[in-house]
């Protein structure tokens, strides 16, 4: 078996998911995590036996609070085949051109990386729904953030079913204010996004989609809540007709009787699923609506937990170069998602 050694340029949110699933894979060897802080977060990646590396400058700094850190990041990103940044919002172009670049390095960027401009980190993002086979040979590559991954895996199956019968899709992005576990106070003001990127985004692999997206972030934890107004050229689609585009699509699951995200999200940590994360979208079909051309579409989005299925899938596309379907079975077994689709979809039926 060849093995693809892949590092992790943090240890965030995004991060510490990315190195539980990475670590588990045993066709990944797992050279470690980059932390660029002193906290408690260090201790978590050692009790873990990962491999921590830190800025050259910090190492003595990490030894010094009792940290046995591997030794500089740079050191580990020379080791890898691939690395998965996953920097804070803006550090990963910083990261490409100080490491990736001279290095020769493949790398896969996060949704909070720019695709246009000065700061463009990468031509592409990717969505495994829509276009998982433009990735492979790619050197690099940006992951779309949660929002953007969930749109793809709603609006593609509608896409191809229905094609140019859809006239418009305009979206209401009501968005978390903060992760569970960010530290961050949570304000009690809903607030609004002047510019919202996600649907440049969504439009960079979904090119012909009249697409309208407005985006709120609201005083919540627990998940994102996306309610997408669709128009259809005549008559829409019945509900039932709209519910089977997705019952075999993997990542997302059918809920009827959840009355909030806070309803599914405290029902994936009573289960122990990892992180407390579903890694998934759900539908929520009490809501759906069907009137004359219009079809409104409310679904939860699993917040930092939806991209980390995405960037193992994007792994296997750039490093392993497998077929779409083999690779979904690949990532399914290590986040067990068509079981946990099974158990949701049976809690909230």
């Amino acid at each position: 078996m060849i093995l693809v050694k892949v590092f992790i340029n943090g240890y965030g949110n995004i991060g510490r998911r990315l190195a539980t699933a990475l670590s588990a894979d045993k066709e990944i060897q797992f050279v470690g995590v980059a932390k660029y802080t002193i906290d408690d977060k260090v201790k978590e990646a050692l009790d873990n036996r990962y491999s921590v590396f830190v800025p050259e400058n910090m190492v003595a700094a990490f030894k010094e609070k009792g940290y046995n850190v591997t030794g500089p990041v740079k050191d580990a990103v020379a080791a890898a085949d691939l690395v998965v940044d996953a920097a804070k919002e803006g550090g990963g172009f910083e990261n490409k051109k100080a490491m990736y670049e001279p290095m020769k390095k493949t790398a896969i960027f996060q949704g909070g990386e720019d695709r246009h401009g000065e700061m463009a980190v990468a031509d592409m993002i990717h969505n495994s729904r829509v276009n998982y086979s433009k990735a492979q040979g790619r050197t690099y590559v940006i992951q779309g953030s949660c929002n953007v991954s969930g749109m793809g895996r709603i609006m593609q199956p509608l896409v191809e079913k229905y094609g140019p019968r859809i006239k418009r899709w305009d979206v209401s992005l009501i968005r978390r204010w903060a992760d569970l576990e960010d530290t961050k106070a949570v304000k009690d003001s809903i607030e609004w996004d002047r510019h919202p990127h996600h649907q440049d985004d969504v439009k960079d692999f979904i090119p012909d989609a009249n697409l309208y997206v407005d985006a709120f972030k609201v005083p919540s934890r627990m998940m994102h809540l996306h309610h997408m107004a669709i128009r259809f050229d005549g008559k829409a689609p019945t509900k039932d007709e709209l519910l089977e585009c997705y019952r075999n699509e993997f990542g997302v699951a059918i809920l009827n009787s959840a009355k909030g995200t806070g309803d599914v999200r405290k029902k994936a940590m009573e289960l122990g699923f990892a992180h407390g994360d579903t890694n998934m979208v759900h539908i929520h079909s009490d809501i759906l609506r069907v009137q004359d051309d219009t079809v409104k579409l409310g679904y939860s989005d699993d917040q930092t937990g939806m991209v980390i299925p995405e960037n193992h899938l994007l792994i296997q596309s750039m490093a392993f170069r497998r077929p779409r379907e083999e690779a979904l079975k690949r990532t399914d077994s290590l986040f067990q998602m068509s079981k946990k689709r099974k158990i949701l979809e049976e809690e909230f039926k």
